[in-house]
């Protein structure tokens, strides 16, 4: 493919260490185009971003990265969106601190179309992947595209559920290079995404793994999208970040309530306690968002089957249903006495009077079955 003559200059702009992006978009505003910054002269540039900054910006560009990103750009569904492309989303304009280049594996025109982004913890239980998942299907079918950070757990699911719907899509904004798949259990959906969507990182190729580099993806996740809606989360979730950026930047904020025993609905009871509207249905989402999107107050679309229909008409569905026990059967007393809260092996021992070796082998006969799933910290779940 064909690349921009001055994309080397604006990678050589962005490429330089302790030049980030609020100083890259001052000198932009001051000069213009990257080629004109570098031809400013040091006592312009000076004026602008101080004496120190633009020794920096006038260093020896960081020729091989360059060339490394220029050889990717050329490759067969690989961008780099600038600034002042046409390509480059305008809603992330809206944001306080919007990238300067977007590195774009799959299909940019994906991040120009109406979007939902859906997270929540990595942690997640197997009803809250299920209810992701759900959702992500339903809005999808709707129209809607996806946007989740690939992350395991909530973000994993929401982007199964766009996949397999086929309609809306899927974007992931990764906290590494685009070049690069974290976590490793993700590389097969990764692959999927960018087969029929899109993978987006701002970071140069070639970045791993930072923790300080995921809490700053998640405005671009919020900022791509019309309205975040959280599914799990702990107190100190980086959901929570997602969603405070996206009602600074003045879009929706949705939120799934749990269960009051369990830590990773925190999050979503104060989101709500907070102003973010309870969802229960997909519904409840697409009301709040045609709107705003310009819908009519029907989506105009052919109601979808299955897991949509499920998702809108009530709570939104889990793993399929399994065959009922009998009502005598021990394993049917476990699942009485477990309810829909996470319970450990002690609070189940107490409710049902069964030793915990006994116990132990009927949670494992109910999680081979399919019945019940095994929680991080030793706990237990109804599927």
């Amino acid at each position: 493919m064909t690349l921009p003559d001055d994309l080397a200059d604006w990678l050589r702009l962005t490429s330089i260490p302790g030049i980030g992006g609020e100083t890259q978009r001052r000198l932009l505003s001051a000069f213009g185009l990257p080629g004109r910054v570098f031809t400013a002269g040091r006592g312009a540039l000076a004026g602008v971003i101080g004496g120190e900054a633009a020794e920096l910006l006038l260093s020896p560009p960081r020729q091989q990265a360059i060339d490394t990103a220029l050889a990717w750009a050329a490759e067969p569904d690989s961008h780099i969106l600038t600034l002042a492309d046409t390509d480059y989303p305008r809603t992330l304009l809206d944001i306080a601190d919007p990238p300067v280049l977007l590195y774009v594996k799959g299909n940019p025109a994906m991040l120009q179309r109406p979007a939902i982004a859906i997270v929540g913890a990595r942690s997640a239980t197997a009803q809250g992947e299920a209810n992701a998942e759900a959702f992500a299907r339903a809005l999808s079918e709707h129209g809607l595209t996806v946007i989740s950070g690939l992350a395991l757990g909530i973000d994993a699911a929401a982007h199964r559920g766009a996949l397999a719907a086929g309609e809306g899509g899927t974007i992931a904004v990764v906290g590494t290079g685009a070049d690069r798949i974290y976590p490793a259990r993700n590389a097969a959906i990764a692959r999927d995404i960018a087969a029929h969507g899109a993978i987006v990182s701002e970071l140069p190729l070639g970045t791993n793994a930072l923790r300080h580099n995921f809490p700053r993806r998640n405005r671009i996740i919020a900022g791509l999208a019309q309205g975040v809606l959280v599914v799990e989360a702990a107190l100190g979730s980086g959901s929570l970040i997602s969603a405070r950026l996206a009602a600074e930047s003045g879009r929706e904020v949705f939120a799934i309530p749990g269960s009051i025993h369990s830590p990773l609905a925190r999050g979503c009871h104060r989101l709500i306690r907070e102003g973010a509207k309870l969802v229960e249905t997909a519904e409840d989402v697409l009301e709040e968002l045609r709107g705003r999107l310009g819908w009519p107050a029907s989506s105009g679309r052919a109601h979808p089957a299955g897991t949509a229909r499920a998702a809108e008409q009530g709570a939104a569905p889990a793993a399929p249903r399994q065959p009922a026990l009998p009502m005598e059967d021990d394993a049917a007393r476990v699942l009485r006495a477990m309810g829909h809260d996470p319970a450990d092996i002690d609070q189940l021992a107490s409710r049902c009077g069964l030793t915990v070796d006994a116990l132990y082998a009927i949670l494992l006969s109910l999680e081979l079955d399919g019945h019940i799933a095994r929680l991080p910290g030793g706990r237990f779940q109804r599927a």
